[in-house]
């Protein structure tokens, strides 16, 4: 067997006298496709650096077999001292390296070769940075989170080019379904170390899951072990004292040791704590396009499209980069008029925007004054405030980071304050785009579920299939030339309905109606339930019963005589949100029964 191209042996750094890395391990072999997975702050980023000779470690081995090469794509590329994209590409060549390449790679990722690097916007860099990195076809190719700023089409291109490669790879992302089809067996860095499953992304989370029930479940072993310790000490025979003496020292070594292991459980599994403030009810209509076309100048953007969304629908736009995602964004929320076309908008709508730019904060602004406004130490949630430091907390920040500026935060980490900053804010109605951007898989995982329940409407725009899928009801896709089509479902589905499109137009002259267009459509939704709605149908029982106990105890707090004499705005706001609470209720009791209906619907038909 051949030896491994690269090795990291017992790796360790310390940054800021916080351990990150303390005995981490990597070995690449010839053809290897590793994901290398872990939370935001892990350290993957730091240990692909060390394993590309960019960064030294504190202690440990790396070897790399002579005349083995490797490239390895940052997050934040350097274009200084380039007049060209080309240029910047060929630079990333060596001797027998074959020139075209630079050209193809760059042609097939939508550039020209001749674009200023000072004027590239954030998906323009991440293609060149690409070209640069697989133009000389090295033995190894590590990739830092490859996907993020492309569109579709482009991680589409990318997977099949990375799939038909002879370099082993490496590769961090936050895409599921990136990381599902390209890998073979996954890393996993948790707590300065690393584990290895010989098996692709796909199966890691079963794993991993396996993985952190053993060590509670050992965790809960060792306690109780510690509790019949103290037992014989309390009660046992006193009169061989030196072996008393012997056990309380055991004890204590025993205490120690459950306590660093629950101490290591915890910072593996802390969970962000995401929750939405809801505001007022809103209209059941909340946007309507009607034969909209709107355009700057040129070409249509939008061209003769017309939509309805409808209270707590969530629909996903979709297209390539330029296609004009922000622009029928702006026409369905109010941002923007149309050029042609008529538009409505519902009533009551409260709007939190969470752009795809994450917001401009001043750089040197601290984690405590974004978050609270500043000159306070409690964040405003709604009509209520809780105190910075626990609300940092459910967004995996640690206390000391309180007065630790913007400019210093990771990618993650700037991704998780705007979303904890959005969330605070009262909403009916969330505008997302590129949300999963720069998100561990963890939190991803959580912003899903919040979105799930999420009682309000939802746009959003994402390059993420995974997550689309486990989350819209819907999906609007630029078709080209400013025509944009609606698809039931998500991503999957889209494509589906497409392929089956195409093929019915291949094999007829007629194209197909917008009724039959509508009946696939309906058909291919009816085919399962998707992920969000069994969700739903599990946790919506338990809603009704926490809603109808809220109004119990709201109609009793109303049925006191005096309590409108003694404090008449308490009294409005209990009937308010009396009034509130049992218009949700109606509309959680509807939502249920459409879903079980549905439900018993599909197990008639498969039975």
């Amino acid at each position: 067997m051949a030896p491994p191209l690269l090795t990291l042996q017992d790796i360790h750094l310390t940054f800021g006298g916080t351990p990150l890395l303390e005995g981490a391990d990597l070995i690449i072999n010839s053809g290897a496709r590793i994901c290398l997975v872990g939370r935001n702050g892990s350290g993957k980023s730091t240990l692909l650096k060390i394993a590309a000779g960019l960064l030294e470690p504190d202690q440990g081995k790396r070897f790399l077999r002579p005349g083995v090469t490797v490239r390895y794509l940052r997050q934040e590329p350097d274009f200084s001292g380039f007049q060209t994209t080309r240029d910047f590409v060929e630079a990333g060549l060596t001797e027998g390296d074959e020139n075209y390449r630079a050209q193809y790679l760059l042609s097939e990722l939508g550039l020209t070769g001749d674009e200023d690097p000072a004027h590239l916007s954030g998906g323009e860099s991440r293609r060149a940075a690409l070209a640069q990195a697989l133009a000389p076809e090295p033995d190894i190719i590590m990739l830092d989170e490859p996907t993020n700023h492309l569109d579709l089409p482009a991680i589409e291109w990318l997977e099949k080019e990375l799939a038909s490669t002879r370099s082993a790879l490496v590769i961090i992302s936050h895409d599921r379904r990136f990381l599902s089809t390209l890998s073979r067996s996954t890393i996993w860095l948790d707590r300065g170390t690393t584990r290895t499953l010989s098996q692709g992304f796909g199966e890691f989370e079963a794993w991993r899951d396996k993985l952190l029930e053993e060590e509670e479940r050992d965790a809960h072993k060792m306690q109780r072990k510690i509790k019949r310790e103290e037992h014989w000490l309390r009660y046992g025979v006193t009169a061989r004292r030196k072996r008393n003496v012997r056990r309380l020292g055991d004890l204590h070594a025993l205490r120690k040791t459950t306590e660093e292991a629950r101490s290591n459980l915890n910072r593996g599994t802390s969970q962000v704590q995401l929750s939405t403030q809801t505001g007022r009810l809103s209209g059941k209509l909340v946007a309507e396009l009607e034969n909209v076309s709107k355009g700057f100048g040129g070409p249509p953007i939008v061209k003769d499209f017309s939509t309805r969304i409808l209270r707590g629908d969530r629909v996903g736009i979709i297209g390539p980069n330029g296609a004009g995602k922000t622009t029928l964004l702006n026409l369905l929320t109010g941002v923007s008029e149309p050029d042609e076309g008529g538009v409505r908008r519902g009533t009551n709508l409260d709007m939190v925007t969470l752009d795809q730019k994450r917001e401009s904060l001043p750089p040197d602004t601290t984690l405590k004054d974004a978050l609270t406004g500043g000159g306070s130490d409690m964040v405003s949630l709604g009509e209520g405030q809780r105190h910075v430091i626990s609300y940092m907390k459910d967004f995996l920040f640690m206390p000391e980071q309180a007065r630790t500026p913007i400019r210093k935060l990771s990618g993650g980490e700037r991704g998780r304050l705007m979303i904890a900053r959005a969330l605070a804010k009262p909403s009916n109605l969330l505008v997302l785009d590129e949300p999963t951007n720069d998100l561990d898989l963890e939190t991803l995982d959580l912003l899903q579920d919040l979105l799930c329940t999420y009682e309000g409407t939802v746009l959003l725009v994402s390059h993420d299939r995974d997550f689309l899928d486990r989350l819209v009801t819907s999906v609007i896709h630029s078709e080209g030339g400013g025509q944009w089509q609606e698809y039931a479902g998500g991503y999957s589905d889209m494509q589906v309905q497409r392929a089956s499109a195409k093929a019915s137009s291949t094999g007829s002259e007629a194209q197909p109606s917008a009724t039959a267009k509508k009946s696939r459509s309906a058909s291919s939704s009816r085919k399962k339930m998707s992920f969000k709605d069994k969700h739903a149908l599990e946790t919506l029982p338990k809603k009704m019963a926490t809603l109808e106990a809220d109004i119990i105890a709201l109609k009793k707090a109303l049925a006191d005589p005096a309590l409108f004499s003694r404090d008449a705005e308490k009294f409005q706001k209990t009937a308010s949100k009396l009034e509130i609470t049992e218009s949700k209720l109606k509309k959680t009791e509807e939502r249920w029964l459409e879903l079980e209906m549905q439900r018993e619907e599909l197990e008639s038909s498969t039975s």
